[in-house]
């Protein structure tokens, strides 16, 4: 079998400048693409910036062999958005790849959370996804072609202690990479997500000891997968880290159903209602709407 190649694939990696997203760059840099690095360079909860960083992943990149350049705009504002890929178009003349990567952490249990606690995680992880990838969407269904990884989280899929801010954020990725793999089909735009775990500066305080075994470049092939042109998923979400990957799927049971539902009769039916058996798991609205149909018939 021939390695997974990128001939020039235009590949806009947003938090590149350390952990995960550098190590996504490097890998696949190291396979042809043309990366643009975006980093603001701020700290874990977002304050600050050195623009240094992304710069000196584009340094190893090209000691390396590689071609990339370094993009230091906030991912948090449309026009952060816009200048990133402006930066890819003016480097490379086109974007193939959006990799959501950038994020910051606030945390805090729900009853101390305050607004500037959610409203920053809100802006870099949600809003930051829309603001890069909405202009590179454009481009992309112009081009009839384009690959999009967006990172979540188990803290959203599953929920986390003081991450209310967090997992809302991530889990609206879910939704997010949910529609655009709906939208993007008849233009050949696949997206996905992924939960990654993984040690870096964002978890070097949650996972301790665990941290030698998750280490982020193990997490970078499956970016890279979901980034090739020969990968076909599309509307899904994996976790990954410590090279273990699997599919992580939202499923609708068989339910309950009755012409005349009352709070009674759901208390009786509870366990048909939650019954895990037979379960589906629908690719898009439009099937979950046939299982109702197929119920209420």
């Amino acid at each position: 079998m021939t390695d997974l190649g990128f001939d020039g694939k235009v590949a806009i990696i947003t938090g590149a400048g350390g952990g995960l997203g550098r190590q996504h760059a490097l890998m696949m840099a190291a396979r042809g693409a043309l990366i643009v690095v975006n980093d603001l360079g701020g700290s874990v909860d977002g304050s600050g910036s050195d623009k240094g960083a992304a710069q000196l992943v584009v340094d190893e990149i090209t000691a390396a062999g590689g071609d990339a350049v370094a993009n230091t705009d906030s991912v948090a504002t449309p026009e952060g958005g816009e200048s990133i890929v402006k930066s890819a178009v003016d480097a490379y003349g086109k974007v193939d790849i959006v990799i959501n990567n950038a994020g910051i952490l606030r945390d805090k249990s729900f009853h101390n959370m305050t607004p500037d606690l959610v409203d920053p995680v809100l802006d870099v992880h949600l809003r930051g996804a829309f603001n890069v990838t909405g202009p590179a969407w454009k481009l992309m269904r112009e081009q009839g072609y384009g690959r999009i990884v967006s990172t979540s989280s188990a803290a959203g899929i599953f929920g986390n202690f003081g991450q209310a801010n967090y997992g809302a954020a991530k889990m609206g990725l879910v939704g997010f990479t949910n529609v655009l793999a709906v939208e993007g089909a008849k233009f050949n735009i696949k997206a996905n997500a992924i939960a990654p775990l993984a040690y870096t500066r964002m978890t070097e305080d949650l996972l301790g000891s665990l941290g030698e075994k998750l280490q982020p470049e193990l997490v970078s092939p499956l970016v890279t997968y979901l980034s090739h042109e020969s990968c076909e998923s599309t509307g899904r979400t994996y976790s990954v880290g410590g090279g273990r990957v699997a599919e992580v799927f939202i499923a609708e049971c068989q339910g309950y159903t009755s012409d005349s539902l009352t709070p009674e009769s759901l208390r009786d039916n509870w366990d048909t209602v939650t019954d895990q058996t037979g379960y589906e798991v629908p690719a898009a609205i439009a099937e979950e709407t046939a299982m109702f149909l197929k119920a209420l018939k």
